[in-house]
């Protein structure tokens, strides 16, 4: 009985729709000095700076910048990730995850002004598509303290349905500085692949033990 309780088991979840992997969390640590594009630095690119990161399929638009305290600075204090956080700066910038994400999508700002539904989460790449929600940000740069014009930092969160390909930061140009964006990519079909072939070993073993 247990045999026929693993294989049950087994195969429903081979039949079950695929949920996302783990969340990951983007620290921009590496990224580059003052200024320095994103760009491919999480999807098996580079950087504006020529650097590479970890490859978890998450491209940023040229607008989405490293900020990095320098010899003109201290610009932030207090960040979640003390070597560097981000930036816009040049237009609204995007966050594309080609695979898609779902579930939920978090992250740690700083804000020097009250900003109104400007973190939106549509189901298309660059803002297309269908808008799953939407985030609104509070004047808190400094709320607390003064030594840098971004020393307070508050982590906010939208739970949506649906799977989502792109976030666009709206209006943030020069006023928002963010880390820490965590988010649940959904597996490449290749890892589906390789999900499925054990799934199909472990059913051929526990139909051969039933056997014995």
């Amino acid at each position: 009985m247990k045999h026929l309780a693993l294989i049950a088991a087994l195969a429903t979840a081979a039949a079950a729709p695929a949920f996302a992997a783990s969340p990951i969390t983007l620290t921009f640590e590496g990224v580059g000095d003052y200024g320095t594009e994103v760009g491919e630095f999480y999807n098996g690119g580079t950087s504006g700076a020529g650097n590479m990161g970890s490859n978890v399929g998450v491209s940023f638009t040229s607008p989405m910048l490293s900020l990095t305290n320098d010899v003109l600075g201290p610009y932030f204090s207090n960040a979640p990730s003390a070597g560097t956080v981000a930036f816009v700066q040049g237009g609204d910038a995007f966050v594309n995850v080609a695979a898609g994400f779902s579930g939920y999508l978090s992250f740690f700002y700083a804000s020097a002004a009250q900003l109104n539904n400007t973190v939106n989460v549509y189901s298309g790449l660059n803002g297309t598509g269908t808008l799953l929600g939407s985030m609104s940000l509070n004047a808190n740069a400094t709320a607390g303290c003064s030594d840098t014009a971004f020393c307070n930092w508050e982590k906010t969160s939208l739970v949506f349905g649906g799977l989502a390909r792109s976030i666009q930061f709206a209006d943030t140009q020069g006023t928002v500085a963010f880390d820490n964006l965590t988010l649940a990519p959904v597996p490449e079909p290749s890892t589906y692949a390789l999900m499925a072939g054990g799934l199909g070993a472990m059913l051929f073993l526990a139909r051969r033990r039933r056997q014995d």
